[in-house]
C-alpha cells in the first residue's frame, strides 16, 4: 500500500441540465461530507432555463465545506463534453464525478480517495451504488462488459446483502459516482465528446485499463441514486443513445475479431424486442434502437 499527501486536493464535478431540485439535493449530500478541509465543486449547467445555475450560486456559492466555481454553458453540450470541462477546471490531484440525480452519504468522498493508498497503479474509484427509490437495492457496484459492447452495472438490480462489501478490483466505475486520478487523466485523456451522453464511463475506463491503469471498488463509498431522472428512463433519446454508443464503443476499442459479434447481439436483441412487442410486452414497438444505429 503506497500512501498519498495529506494535502492532495480533491474535485467534485457536477453537470446539470434542468433539474435544479435534484442538483439542490445532490450539492447538499457534499455540503455534508466529511473532509478534514475545504474541497472544490465545480458545477457546469448545460443552459438550463429553470433557475438551476441560479439556486447553485445563491445558495451554495458561500459553503463552508466547499469552494464552488460555476460554468454556464448557453446549451446543452452533453455529459462527456461538459464533464470535461469540469476536470479542466478543477485541476486537483483527483476528481470525482457525481450526478445532480445522486446523493452522497457523508463518508462519500474520504472514502474514494481512500482507494489510492492502494497503489500508484490505481487510477480510477468506485462507490457503491444503491437504488434511491429503494435503497435495499444495487445501482451498481463498478461495471460488466459483453462481447458486443453492451456494458451493465455489476450487482444491478440485487438486493444489498454485503455481498459487495469488501475492497477489490473491478473493471471500471459508473460515471455516476467514480474518482479519476489526475495524472491518469492527464495521460490517457478524458471523456470521448463523441458519446454526448451513456457509455462514456465505458470508454474511458476501457481505455485506461488498455492503459494499464486499475479501478478499486470502495464499499464504504455509498451513493444513492434516481435512476435516469436527468432524460428519463425510458426516454426514446436515452435509449437511442445507449443502442448507438455500444456500437460506437465497440468499433472504437474492440479488436477486430470480436466486432462481427456486434451485428449478430444487435439482431438477437431486436429480435426478442419485437417478439415481447407482439406478445404486447415492453417497448420495442417504438424501436430506438434501430435509430441510434442508422445516426452512426
Amino acid at each position: 500500500m503506497c500512501s498519498i499527501s495529506s494535502r492532495a486536493s480533491v474535485s467534485v464535478v457536477v453537470v446539470n441540465w434542468n433539474r435544479r431540485d435534484l442538483l439542490r439535493a445532490s450539492l447538499s449530500s457534499l455540503a455534508s461530507q466529511r473532509m478534514p478541509e475545504r474541497f472544490h465543486v465545480v458545477v457546469v449547467d448545460n443552459g438550463s432555463d429553470d433557475g438551476s445555475a441560479r439556486m447553485a450560486e445563491q445558495e451554495f456559492g458561500n459553503e463552508p465545506a466547499f469552494h464552488l466555481t460555476l460554468i454556464r454553458n448557453s446549451e446543452n453540450r452533453g455529459f462527456c463534453a461538459a464533464n470535461n470541462q469540469g476536470i479542466h477546471a478543477a485541476q486537483s490531484d483527483f476528481v470525482a464525478l457525481l450526478n445532480n440525480d445522486a446523493e452522497a452519504d457523508g463518508g462519500w468522498l474520504q472514502a474514494l480517495l481512500s482507494a489510492f493508498k492502494h497503489g500508484s497503479s490505481v487510477g480510477m474509484a468506485a462507490s457503491k451504488i444503491l437504488v434511491y427509490e429503494d435503497p435495499r437495492k444495487i445501482d451498481k457496484v463498478g461495471h460488466l462488459i459483453y462481447l458486443d459492447g453492451q456494458n451493465r452495472g455489476r450487482g444491478s438490480g440485487e438486493f444489498d446483502r454485503g455481498q459487495y462489501d469488501r475492497i477489490e478490483e473491478v473493471l471500471w466505475p459508473d460515471g455516476c459516482a467514480a474518482m479519476y486520478r489526475r495524472e491518469m487523466l492527464d495521460t490517457i485523456g478524458s471523456f470521448d465528446e463523441d458519446f454526448f451522453a451513456y457509455a462514456d464511463d465505458a470508454e474511458l475506463g476501457l481505455r485506461a485499463r488498455i492503459a494499464g491503469w486499475k479501478c478499486l471498488y470502495i464499499p464504504t463509498a455509498v451513493v444513492r441514486h434516481h435512476r435516469g431522472a436527468t432524460l428519463g428512463l425510458r426516454s426514446a433519446k436515452r435509449l437511442e443513445l445507449i443502442e448507438r454508443n455500444r456500437i460506437l464503443l465497440a468499433a472504437k476499442l474492440f479488436p477486430w475479431s470480436l466486432l462481427w459479434l456486434n451485428g449478430v447481439f444487435y439482431l438477437i436483441r431486436i429480435g426478442a424486442g419485437l417478439a415481447a412487442a407482439l406478445r404486447g410486452k415492453g417497448e420495442a414497438s417504438r424501436h430506438p434502437g434501430f435509430r441510434g444505429k442508422i445516426q452512426i
